[in-house]
């Protein structure tokens, strides 16, 4: 349970709940503050949050990974994404968004850029044009799990053209990505092989349509891997561990297979022999190859929940704890213990 500190009396009128990092360090650095309400600024809303995403990111960063790629500065409040009411905008904001549940990014998150902060709190900022509705038949929860990884997941399977027949192997695939992966891969006629740490993340991936798990903390997994397609190889590799068992996933591919590296699970990106990819016939993409000022992240959103809505795509949110238990989710995600999405309740 995370240590509760008041501000001071003088500024307690207007204020909120937030969990702050307090310093970087390990989950007992979290604790819940009372901190001034945010307010909208032209182009903002300010969202009564009722969940938020936590991500393996965030327990990185808490940590003090990063910080030459994200300027944080203790003490800041984690999380990049949320969901929830409008409960005011900003100048040149449609009135018309107040009272609507929406899952967003917050203001100053954004793939490619920003930093995912501000979310673990009882009011957030997001930015008008982040803002989706969410739609009806759909739980503030599922929009919130969808909310990085909806439309990320669409981006990768778009790039990876899957067809019918293929073999694709995944990696994480226990996770809130992951489990989406395996479902539009089998959606698109593909052979799935789910790739995960323990027994009850495995029987995740078979339960959502994978015909082959292997379990990445065994020696020669990637041989396994290998041998289930007959020994040729998968044709697709969409790996969201990265580091060496990235660099290990590309060994299970076919050659003149597609490798698309959007995951750092382990710790850092995939760690490909570049040269030994190219020479069999291997086409690698990183995260920011497939992403850019042109994809439009509002529509897959919107394509993630209609998936959900139709009962298409189930949505795995594995575990919830309330905004005075981050530390405990913190550790949960870091103990490789969680399956699924991980989010906050407010």
């Amino acid at each position: 349970m995370l240590v509760h500190e008041p501000i001071e009396q003088e500024t307690m009128e207007d204020v909120m709940r937030a969990v702050q990092a307090t310093e970087f360090g390990g989950p007992e650095v979290l604790a819940v503050r009372e901190v001034p309400e945010p307010v909208a600024g032209p182009g903002e809303v300010v969202v009564d949050v009722s969940a938020a995403d936590v991500m393996f990111l965030d327990t990185q960063l808490r940590s003090g990974w990063g910080t030459e790629f994200f300027e944080l500065e203790p003490p800041y409040v984690p999380g990049g994404a949320i969901g929830g009411v409008v409960s005011a905008v900003g100048a040149g904001v449609e009135e018309s968004w107040l009272g609507k549940r929406v899952a967003t990014a917050t203001v100053a998150s954004g793939i490619g850029g920003g930093r995912p902060i501000g979310g673990y709190a009882e009011k957030a900022l997001a930015k008008a044009d982040t803002l989706v509705a969410v739609a009806d038949g759909l739980s503030v929860l599922q929009a919130v799990a969808l909310a990085h990884d909806g439309k990320s997941a669409l981006a990768v399977f778009d790039r990876a053209e899957i067809k019918p027949g293929e073999w694709v192997l995944i990696t994480a695939a226990g996770g809130g990505l992951g489990t989406l992966l395996i479902q539009f891969a089998r959606a698109a006629g593909a052979h799935v092989i789910a790739a995960a740490r323990g027994a009850a993340k495995l029987e995740l991936a078979t339960r959502l349509g994978a015909e082959v798990v292997v379990d990445y903390s065994e020696p020669d997994w990637q041989a396994a891997a290998r041998a289930a397609t007959g020994g040729t190889g998968a044709n697709v590799v969409l790996d969201g561990a990265g580091g060496a068992l990235g660099g290990a996933a590309v060994q299970a591919a076919a050659d003149g297979g597609r490798f698309i590296g959007y995951g750092a699970a382990a710790g850092g990106f995939a760690e490909l022999d570049q040269a030994d990819a190219a020479a069999r016939g291997i086409s690698a993409l990183g995260l920011f190859d497939i992403t850019g000022d042109s994809t439009d992240w509002h529509a897959l959103a919107q394509r993630a929940q209609s998936a959900v809505v139709a009962g298409n795509v189930e949505v795995v949110i594995g575990q919830t704890f309330p905004l005075e238990e981050a530390d405990r989710a913190h550790a949960a995600i870091a103990s490789r213990a969680t399956v699924g999405r991980t989010l906050l309740t407010v």
